[in-house]
C-alpha cells in the first residue's frame, strides 16, 4: 500500500515517554519532513512486551486489543524501536490469532513499520538535511535486526549526514545484554554480554554510539559511564533529524 501524505498514528514506546521525549519529536519530524501528517494518539499503552515476554499472556493480549483499536484507522503505524515495532507486528497476530480479534490484528500487523525501514522502504527516503561534526559507530539491535531485517536502512540515512563518518564496530548486530526482561532476570550474564559490546564501541574510535531502540542505548550509556568513557550515545533519529544539540542519553559528563 503506497498512501499520497498518508495519515501516521506514531507509537512513541514507554521508553522514549519516559525518559527520552526527544526520540518522539525526532520522529515526527523526519516523519513530517517526508510529507506524512503524524498524530499521537492519547489511548496508546505499553505494547504489551513485558507481559508477553514473561509468560503472561491474557493481559498482553488484552493491551494489543487496546493498542489495535487506538491505532488501526490510520494508513500507517510507525515506532521508533524495532523492539516495539516487533512486538505490534509479529506477535500481535500470534496472540489474537484464536479470537474475534485476529482478522483485525491481521491488518493491524500489515500497517506496522519501524520508523528507518518506514522511510527508506515505504517512503523511498534516501537523504535527510542533517549535519553532524564527528564520528559514530552504529548497533543493530536485536529485534529490529532479526524480526524486521533492520540493518541497511539507518546506514543509508546516515550516509547523506553531512559531516558524519561512520565507524563500524566489530560485531555490531550481537546483542547489548539489555534484552528487557532478560537484564533484570539475569543480571550477571547481561552484564557480561555489555562488557564485551562496550569494548568493542570503544575500540572503534567512534566518538557516539548510535541505535533504533532507547532500552539498548540506555543499557550501553549506563556501562559506558560506569567505566569512564566519554563516548556520547543517542537514538539514530535525534541525528537524521538534526537534533543531535541535546544532552547525550545519561548525559551528565558530556
Amino acid at each position: 500500500m503506497t498512501v499520497d501524505n498518508p495519515r501516521i498514528g506514531l507509537f512513541v514506546t514507554c521508553l522514549v515517554d519516559l525518559f527520552r521525549p526527544t526520540v518522539g519529536f525526532a520522529a515526527v519530524k523526519l516523519l513530517e519532513d517526508a510529507g506524512c501528517d503524524v498524530d499521537v494518539p492519547m489511548a496508546q499503552t505499553c505494547c504489551g512486551q513485558p507481559a508477553f515476554n514473561s509468560g503472561d499472556r491474557a493481559d498482553a493480549a488484552a493491551i494489543a486489543e487496546n493498542t489495535i483499536k487506538a491505532f488501526e484507522d490510520y494508513d500507517y503505524v510507525v515506532a521508533p524501536s524495532g523492539s516495539c515495532a516487533g512486538m505490534l507486528k509479529k506477535h500481535y497476530p500470534e496472540l489474537l490469532k484464536d479470537t474475534p480479534m485476529a482478522e483485525r490484528a491481521e491488518a493491524f500487523s500489515a500497517k506496522v513499520h519501524e520508523l528507518m525501514s518506514f522511510l527508506v522502504d515505504v517512503l523511498g527516503v534516501e537523504t535527510v538535511d542533517a549535519s553532524h561534526a564527528g564520528s559514530v559507530t552504529y548497533h543493530d539491535s536485536c529485534s529490529g535486526l532479526r524480526e524486521l531485517k533492520i540493518r541497511e536502512q539507518p546506514r543509508k540515512l546516515l550516509d547523506s549526514v553531512k559531516g558524519l563518518k561512520l565507524k563500524e564496530m566489530r560485531d555490531s548486530d550481537v546483542c547489548c545484554g539489555f534484552g528487557g526482561t532478560f537484564c533484570v532476570k539475569y543480571p550477571d550474564i547481561s552484564n557480561k554480554i555489555v562488557s564485551e559490546k562496550s569494548a568493542n564501541i570503544k575500540a572503534s574510535g567512534a566518538e557516539t554510539l548510535l541505535a533504533g531502540d532507547l532500552g539498548c542505548l540506555m543499557n550501553m550509556a549506563g556501562k559506558l559511564q560506569r567505566e569512564g568513557s566519554d563516548i556520547k550515545v543517542r537514538h539514530v533519529a535525534e541525528v537524521l533529524a538534526g537534533m543531535d544539540d541535546k544532552p547525550a542519553i545519561g548525559g551528565g559528563n558530556n
